[in-house]
C-alpha cells in the first residue's frame, strides 16, 4: 500500500491541518520555524510506528494545551465525539488486491483506497473501507470442490449467518471445513474488518521517523546495548548503530564472545569499506575519508558506562591528513548523514516496507551537501515513500516544486486569538494562499534555479518547456522576415519545466518589484483550474494569462496544436524517420483526441518505435534548425494564430 493523503486534527499546534496530498515518491513540507512541521510528522509517525512502543497518543501531553481540560470533560460528558486525530487514506495497490481476491474473488473490493482514523489512547483506531459481501459469498459458493446442491444453497444465503449454517449442515469435506473456518473468522466482526486486519493492514508500511536525536554517538558498550535491546529500552542512538551492525552482517550478541580475532577484523574492515563506498558516492564535501570500526575490551579509563565488557568504536580516517578522528566528533552534518544512511541502508537490505518521515534532514549540512542529500533521496529511495520537512532553500528540489506542501500557522504572528477555522498549523494546498514568510524558502530555491538558468528578465513570458521556446523563437523570426509582427525581443521566454511548476514560478515572480509576467500555456481539462487560478487568485490579470487553446478556438491545446495536424506529423516523420516502423499518417491518429501529442503517443504505444522513445522536444528542435526551409509549408492559418498571440503579448509590455 502507499500513503495517498493524511489529515491531522487537534494535536499540539494543529486544530485542523486540512487534507494533505502525499506524492507517490517524495513530499516536502516547507515552512518557517514553529509552523508545526514536526507536529505533523510526529502525529503521522505514531499511526503505525516502526518502534511499536511509540503507537500512542496522550491527551495530557498531545492535545492543544489551551483547551485540553475542556476537551476531556466534553468527551466524558458525551457532549462531543473523540477527536479524529490522524486520518490516513491508503492506496490499495495491485499486489495488495491480489491477496484479497485470492480468498474472496475479484469483485469484493469496491474501491482502491481505505481510510484509517487514529484516536487518543494506545492503538485506538477505526478503519473505513467498503466491500461487496454478496460478491464474496458468490465467490466462496462457487468453489469447484463443492457439490452443486451445496453451491445452490450457499448462493441463496443473503448474509453470513445463514451461509455459515449451510456450511455446517453440508457434508464435512476438506473444502467445506476450510471455507467454514474462514467464514467463522469474520462472521462476528464483519468481512471488512477481517480483510483490513488480517490481509491489508499487515502489508501497510511502517512509519520510520528520523531526526537529530537518532544520531549515532560513534561508540557504544555492546553488553549494555544487548541488555537494553532485551528489555525493550533501546535509546534513539541505538537504532542507527544496530543498522550499522546488521549492515556489516555482524551479530552483536556474538561480538562479545568472539574467539577469532582475524575473522572479526576482516568483518569490521569489510563493513567499513562498504559504508565508505556508499558515503563517498553522495558526500562531495570530502572524498578522502574512510570509515573504520573496531571492537575491543573495555579499559578502566574509557568513557563512563563503557568501562566493562566489550566496546565498539567508529572512526573516520582522513587519508590526506593521515588522521583518525572518532565518528562522534565529526561535523554534525556528517554524523547525521552517516547515521541516516546506516539505518536506511539496513532497512533496504531487510526489505522492510516503510514510509520515511525525516524532520529537518540535513539541517547542519552545507548547502552543497544538502544538494547531495537530495540527490541521494532521488536515486536511492526506490519504491519507498518519503515525507520530509525543511525551511532550507537548498532542501527544495527546483525540478519538483509540485512535491512541495506549505506549512504555516497564522496564529503565531497574530496579536489576537484567531478562530479555530484559521488558527493553528495548516497545510496550504496552493502557493497563492501562502504568507510571505512561508514562501521564503521557495523563493530562495527559485532564485538559485534562476541563477543556474538565467532565463529571466523584467518582462518574462512563462511557458512550460524548451519546445515552446524553440517554436516561438523560430516562428517569430520568420514572421518578422515577412514584415509581420513577431514576439518582441523585450520578452524573455522562461521555460519552467512543466505545467506543475507554473503556479509556483508565477506566485514567486509576480510580486517582485519591476517584474512584468505573462504566460502562454498548454491547456487541458486537468490544467484548467490551475491556469484559471493564476488570475482568479489575482496574481496576474486575466489578459496576462494566455493559452494556445484561445488561438485555436478549442478547450484543449498544446503549442504543437497551433500547427495543422498534417504539418506537425511531417515534423515527427522527419525527425524520427529512422526509428518509426512506418511513416505516420494523419489517418493513423485518433481524430477525437483534440491534442496531437496525445494522439501520437497513443498510436506509438500500440506501434512502438524500433528503438528509443518519442519526445516532443525533438520535432521542435528540428523545426528550429530548419525553419527557413519549412516556412513555405506552414499554413496561413497557423501563421495567423501565432501572429495573434504575439500581438496580444506585445500589448502587455511595459
Amino acid at each position: 500500500m502507499k500513503l495517498k493523503q493524511f489529515r491531522v486534527r487537534e494535536f499540539r499546534s494543529v486544530w485542523d491541518s486540512e487534507p494533505v496530498t502525499v506524492d507517490p515518491k517524495v513530499t516536502c513540507l516547507v515552512g518557517k520555524n514553529e509552523a508545526g512541521k514536526t507536529a505533523l510528522l510526529e502525529a503521522l509517525y505514531r499511526t503505525n510506528p516502526i518502534i511499536a512502543a511509540d503507537a500512542a497518543f496522550d491527551i495530557t501531553y498531545d492535545y492543544p494545551k489551551r483547551e485540553v481540560e475542556d476537551y476531556r470533560i466534553a468527551v466524558e460528558n458525551g457532549e462531543r465525539d473523540q477527536a479524529d486525530l490522524v486520518e490516513c487514506t491508503w492506496l490499495i495497490e495491485d499486489a495488495d488486491k491480489a491477496v484479497v481476491t485470492a480468498l474472496f474473488g475479484p469483485d469484493v473490493l469496491t474501491e482502491n483506497t481505505l481510510t484509517r482514523t487514529t484516536y487518543y489512547g494506545r492503538e485506538k483506531w477505526h478503519c473505513q473501507m467498503r466491500v461487496n459481501e454478496s460478491a464474496a459469498r458468490e465467490h466462496l459458493a462457487s468453489n469447484d470442490a463443492f457439490s452443486e446442491p451445496i453451491r445452490e444453497t450457499l448462493r441463496a444465503s443473503t448474509e453470513w449467518t445463514s451461509f455459515s449454517t449451510a456450511l455446517g449442515a453440508a457434508e464435512q469435506t476438506d473444502a467445506v471445513k476450510k471455507t467454514a473456518a474462514l467464514v467463522s473468522e469474520f462472521k462476528q466482526d464483519g468481512l471488512g474488518h477481517y480483510i483490513f486486519n488480517k490481509l491489508l493492514w499487515p502489508r501497510a508500511p511502517k512509519m520510520l521517523y528520523f531526526d537529530e536525536y537518532y544520531q549515532m554517538q560513534g561508540r557504544a558498550n555492546l553488553n549494555a546495548l544487548i541488555q537494553r535491546e532485551a528489555q525493550g529500552k533501546l535509546e534513539a542512538s541505538d537504532y542507527p548503530l544496530l543498522g550499522l551492525i546488521n549492515l556489516a552482517r555482524l551479530d552483536h550478541k556474538k561480538l562479545v564472545e568472539s574467539k577469532n580475532t582475524q575473522e572479526l577484523k576482516n568483518k569490521l574492515e569489510n563493513a567499513g569499506n562498504y559504508l565508505t563506498s556508499r558515503i563517498i558516492k553522495y558526500w562531495s564535501q570530502n572524498k578522502h575519508i574512510k570509515m573504520e570500526f573496531d571492537v575491543r575490551e573495555a579499559k578502566p579509563e574509557d568513557p563512563e558506562n563503557m568501562r566493562a565488557g566489550i566496546n565498539i568504536w567508529g572512526e573516520v580516517h582522513d587519508t590526506v591528513h593521515w588522521a583518525h578522528t572518532p565518528l562522534g566528533t565529526r561535523s554534525r552534518g556528517f554524523v547525521w548523514f552517516f547515521s541516516f544512511l546506516a539505518w536506511f541502508e539496513d532497512v533496504k537490505r531487510k526489505k522492510e516496507h516503510v514510509v520515511l518521515l525525516l524532520d529537518e534532514p540535513g539541517l547542519s549540512l552545507h548547502g552543497r551537501a544538502q544538494a547531495d542529500l537530495l540527490r541521494y533521496f532521488e536515486q536511492e529511495l526506490g519504491g519507498y515513500q518519503m515525507i520530509y520537512s525543511t525551511h532550507s532553500p537548498f532542501m527544495i528540489d527546483p525540478q519538483h516544486f509540485e512535491r512541495v506542501r506549505i506549512v504555516q500557522d497564522l496564529g503565531i504572528d497574530s496579536q489576537d486569538q484567531l478562530p479555530k477555522e484559521t488558527d493553528g498549523t495548516k497545510v496550504v494546498a496552493e502557493v497563492f494562499d501562502a504568507t510571505a514568510d512561508s514562501l521564503f524558502p521557495l523563493q530562495g530555491a527559485l532564485g538559485y534555479e534562476i541563477h543556474q538558468t538565467l532565463f529571466i528578465g523584467p518582462n518574462s513570458l512563462v511557458v512550460e518547456g524548451p519546445a515552446d521556446m524553440l517554436f516561438l523563437k523560430a516562428i517569430s523570426a520568420q514572421l518578422e522576415r515577412d514584415g509581420k509582427e513577431g514576439l518582441s525581443e523585450k520578452w524573455v521566454i522562461t521555460p519552467v519545466g512543466g505545467s506543475g511548476k507554473v503556479p509556483t514560478f508565477v506566485a514567486l515572480l509576480a510580486p517582485q518589484r519591476g517584474m512584468n509576467i505573462a504566460t502562454l500555456l498548454d491547456i487541458s481539462a486537468d490544467d484548467k483550474n490551475t491556469v484559471e487560478n493564476l488570475y482568479k487568485k489575482k496574481l496576474l490579470k486575466k489578459k496576462q494569462v494566455r493559452t494556445y487553446g484561445e488561438y485555436r478556438g478549442v478547450d484543449e491545446a498544446d503549442v504543437e496544436d497551433m500547427f495543422d495536424r498534417d504539418f506537425y506529423v511531417s515534423l515527427v516523420n522527419a525527425e524520427f524517420g529512422d526509428q518509426l516502423k512506418a511513416p505516420l499518417d494523419v489517418q493513423d491518429l485518433n481524430a477525437r483526441e483534440p491534442r496531437v501529442l496525445r494522439a501520437i503517443e497513443a498510436h506509438l504505444t500500440a506501434h512502438p518505435l524500433k528503438r528509443g522513445s518519442f519526445g516532443h522536444y525533438r520535432p521542435a528542435r528540428y523545426f528550429f534548425e530548419n525553419a527557413s526551409t519549412l516556412w513555405p509549408s506552414v499554413s496561413k492559418t497557423t501563421r495567423e494564430r501565432f501572429a495573434a498571440a504575439f500581438h496580444d503579448l506585445n500589448e502587455l509590455l511595459r
